[in-house]
């Protein structure tokens, strides 16, 4: 199973002409450096194939300063400091940590880049598939995907950025600095129709033996969800989810399943699992090293979240790497969760491990002693092979999984006045996994919950934005209302370009 899907993963190795566009410096320079190298491509299925896969490559983008969607949400919430080895370590977390980020300094530079870089490759494979001579069933699952993943593209633009460019097509140079800004609900328009017609021509299941990693029906509907979820569609929303989930804990369409050991979630082996819906994945064979680090397919979260200085005294002490200290949880995630039986597959207490004596570590900066379990990377994943063992971890990441759609559904369902058994059966489902008691189905009790669950998986700052609670809670970090809720567009996009800044960040946009 592992060969098959290392097959898949490392495809994106053949990419490397269209890999090039991740290391521009403004998403107007990604499509310009690959027209040349595309000009003459997708002439043949398997061309079609390395195409689709060098978009999917984007979903796990790891920009060259490690900037991620997920560290960086992480970095954002209130569950975790930036931490690392000083204040100007990793500024691009220093700076969304504290809420000093402005369009020069912070990491919406990497994530518009991920975001368009995206865009570009799923506007390029959707104008090139219709001249491709293949099969036509696999052409219609080849376009259906392409479709979901620029509709994945720009829900995370979107969010992140409200005011963003919209782009269908393939555009030339020339037209890309006269480009206009569409409104967000345009943009979630375009976002709704690529995934509603995604979902006829993917595959209602995938055999993650050989295509782990790609998306099926289950993904569109689970995005989708989400998609009218951020918008209070309540309705719609509940509907989708449902199509997902289906009885809560037991048999649906898809064939997800909770798993029955929390912990099983973040244990490396267990790529593509029954809870998985849309997984971001990562291997140890593409040999990354140190002059191109957003060139690895490996996760470096595994080795910037681990607990720098790391050194084992006793056999029974778990076998971290030593790592870089980013990301610390926070007291209040601590306390939080520290009684909750997903507390130890969550929180590493190396506060806890060093009075016992089983271990010692360096203090980072902002060190609370407690750091994530679920990415913190592991001596027994450590990569011996070519390449920089620190940029080559295996360990998957979950965009979405299971649990979560769970909870979004019982919370449009809450929102929307529907179904509140369903919403309680939803809620207390996720619960039961972990051996907790039933709850009712309140908006309060899902917020709590989605909190302990999803800890370090990149949710809780969109969480805390759409729900209107970032004030309160991330004020004390820096956050002002009304500005914090989106990042700046990078002052790069705006140079030369009719691009304008969001009046949130002192722009006319």
């Amino acid at each position: 199973m592992k060969l098959r899907y290392n097959k898949f993963v490392t495809a994106l190795a053949f990419t490397a002409g269209l890999q090039l566009m991740s290391c521009s410096d403004s998403f107007l320079e990604v499509k310009p450096k690959g027209l040349n190298l595309e000009a003459n491509y997708y002439r043949n299925q398997e061309e079609a194939f390395n195409g689709l896969v060098a978009a999917y490559d984007v979903v796990g983008w790891q920009g060259n300063g490690y900037v991620s969607t997920i560290a960086t949400m992480n970095a954002a919430s209130d569950d975790h400091y930036a931490g690392g080895g000083g204040p100007s370590d990793i500024m691009d977390f220093q700076v969304i940590s504290n809420y000093t980020l402005n369009p020069t300094t912070g990491p919406q530079g990497e994530l518009w880049r991920k975001g368009f870089s995206g865009v570009f490759r799923t506007n390029a494979i959707l104008e090139k598939l219709p001249g491709v001579p293949m099969d036509e069933t696999l052409k219609k699952r080849y376009t259906a995907e392409a479709k979901f993943l620029r509709g994945y593209f720009y829900f995370e633009l979107v969010r992140l950025f409200k005011n963003v460019p919209l782009f269908t097509r393939t555009i030339s140079t020339q037209e890309m600095y006269d480009v206009l800004q569409a409104s967000p609900a345009e943009v979630y328009a375009q976002i709704e129709k690529d995934l509603s017609e995604s979902v006829t021509d993917l595959p209602v299941t995938i055999n993650v033996a050989t295509e782990g990693g790609r998306v099926g029906q289950g993904a569109a509907h689970a995005i989708l969800g989400k998609v009218y979820l951020y918008q209070n569609k309540f309705a719609q929303a509940a509907q989708e989810l449902a199509k997902v989930n289906g009885t809560p804990g037991g048999n649906n369409t898809y064939g997800y399943k909770l798993l029955g050991n929390f912990g099983d979630l973040f244990k490396t082996r267990n790529k593509f699992n029954s809870e998985s819906i849309f997984e971001l994945s990562y291997t140890n064979t593409s040999a990354g090293g140190w002059s191109c680090v957003s060139c690895t397919e490996g996760n470096v979260m595994n080795i910037i979240t681990g607990p720098r200085g790391y050194n084992r005294k006793s056999d029974t002490a778990p076998d971290y790497v030593s790592g870089w200290s980013f990301l610390p949880v926070t007291p209040s995630l601590f306390e939080a969760i520290h009684f909750d039986p997903r507390y130890k597959a969550t929180v590493a207490n190396l506060d806890s491990l060093e009075k016992a004596g089983a271990v010692s570590y360096e203090k980072g900066y902002m060190n609370t002693g407690y750091f994530l379990e679920k990415f913190a990377g592991r001596q027994s994943d450590r990569w011996t092979g070519a390449g920089a063992p620190e940029l080559n971890f295996p360990q998957n990441m979950y965009d979405t999984r299971l649990a979560d759609t769970y909870l979004l559904e019982a919370e449009a369902l809450v929102r929307g006045s529907g179904d509140l058994t369903r919403a309680a059966a939803l809620l207390n489902a996720v619960r039961a996994r972990v051996g907790l008691k039933p709850v009712a189905a309140t908006f309060e009790n899902i917020k709590k919950e989605r909190r302990l669950e999803l800890a370090g998986e990149g949710h809780r700052w969109m969480d805390l934005v759409r729900w209107g609670d970032a004030p309160a809670v991330l004020g004390p970090k820096g956050f002002v209302a009304g500005k914090h809720e989106i990042l700046p567009i990078p002052l790069l996009e705006l140079e030369n370009t009719k691009i304008e800044q969001s009046k949130e960040w002192g722009g006319t946009r």
